[in-house]
């Protein structure tokens, strides 16, 4: 029911502040503003994002049907199995789903951000079987999504790269920070979320493989601070794109060595992509019009500014409030996130305050709405529960560690 009251919300919010500008300003566009957005968003939606994402849930999906023909989704259940056990109790130690799943994560922690829709598509749909009620999300489902959702990255390469391109004097320095806070966010969205579902996290299993992630990725920091800007680039071009590469392989490898009918194999797979593509489209409509809508109408603004009036009054440093768009965005746009920071480092320089921290605030979090409505329209569930409330409060979180650490490495 969230979901439903969220984007009806969006759009009587929108209507009556439009209403308002015409009656109160004579602001005679806001109307024509609201439709033309409502129609470009609509045609975002399908041509956009849906087609295009058809070309490549195909591949993938037909490379994991190979996988799992071949043992190797499996083989990834078994290593995480105990871990995964912890978040999600109810899924089968070695069920397909928890190899499905770590792909999909271990996709978006290198940047790959096309894999990892496809990936985390399949492991939805394999969550689903395992669901007694189909539209109701259930627990694992939920705590997938928000993991998901806290958008943990290991180098933020196109933020970078945006830095670079407007003039900052290290495009890189944001890296530790932004690691930190989307780990934070992650960490975060898993105790949350495990409350809710009442999941007994402090035990030995759950807090070793905690400490044993948190000491890599400290070492990781570690080496990624000693490299200079040139070969963080490298290594994040050449790193995830290698692993990707190598992980077809392996696929192709296995399924030679397991004397699987590779083709047919992926064929049979790359079927189910079209279809997964098409089913999803009128959930990214429904959503990316609503979102449209809400932002047009100058609701976000006024949104904005409010906040930035309640922080003055409270005698805070207001410094990192001119960043806030970025963050308020972020759940709900990534194209609209991304605009936003741009803006940002525009109007008050990439190596600014504001410039760093819009640029953390896009790299510690995902885009709540867009993965809701793309995750559960594609299995068809209607009812979210919790999981868009759990979601937006793991991204307060990476906002809030994201503003603490910025004040600390750059004011």
């Amino acid at each position: 029911m969230a979901l439903n009251y969220i984007w009806i919300g969006f759009f009587l919010i929108s209507f009556a502040v439009a209403l308002i500008k015409f009656i109160f300003s004579g602001d005679t566009e806001i109307f024509k503003l609201i439709v033309e957005g409502m129609f470009d968003s609509a045609k975002v939606a399908v041509m956009d994002i849906a087609l295009p994402l058809a070309g490549v849930m195909t591949f993938f999906l037909g490379l994991l049907n190979i996988g799992e023909k071949a043992g190797a989704i499996n083989f990834l259940a078994r290593i995480i199995g105990p871990f995964f056990h912890q978040l999600f109790p109810e899924v089968p130690k070695n069920h397909p789903a928890n190899g499905q799943m770590i792909m999909n994560f271990s996709a978006n922690m290198l940047g790959l951000d096309n894999a990892a829709t496809p990936f985390g598509l399949r492991a939805m749909q394999s969550l689903q079987d395992l669901n007694p009620t189909k539209e109701t999300a259930s627990n694992a489902q939920i705590m997938f999504l928000v993991l998901h959702t806290s958008g943990l990255t290991i180098i933020p390469l196109g933020v970078m790269a945006q830095r670079s391109i407007l003039g900052a004097q290290d495009p890189s320095d944001i890296l530790i920070p932004c690691l930190i806070a989307t780990y934070i966010a992650t960490v975060a969205s898993i105790i949350i979320t495990g409350f809710w579902q009442r999941i007994n996290l402090f035990n030995r299993i759950f807090i070793g493989w905690i400490g044993s992630i948190t000491a890599i990725l400290g070492l990781l920091l570690w080496y990624l601070s000693t490299q200079t800007k040139e070969q963080l680039e490298i290594i994040s071009k050449v790193g995830g794109n290698l692993i990707l590469l190598i992980i077809v392989v392996a696929f192709l490898l296995g399924g030679l060595r397991k004397k699987i009918d590779l083709f047919g194999t992926f064929v049979d797979g790359a079927k189910a992509g079209f279809e997964t593509s098409v089913k999803i489209i009128p959930y990214l409509v429904g959503m990316l019009v609503a979102i449209s809508t809400f932002r047009n109408a100058g609701v976000m603004n006024y949104l904005v500014e409010g906040l930035k009036y309640l922080i003055a009054l409270t005698g805070m440093n207001t410094d990192f409030s001119d960043s806030l768009p970025v963050a308020l965005m972020r759940p709900i746009s990534g194209s609209a996130s991304r605009a936003l920071m741009i803006d940002s480092m525009k109007q008050f320089g990439a190596d600014s305050f504001v410039g760093r921290l819009s640029c953390m605030f896009q790299s510690s979090a995902d885009t709540t709405f867009y993965i809701v409505a793309l995750y559960f329209g594609s299995v068809g569930i209607k009812k979210t529960r919790y999981a868009i409330v759990a979601g937006l409060i793991a991204d307060f979180i990476g906002v809030t560690a994201a503003i603490l650490l910025a004040y600390l490495f750059f004011h």
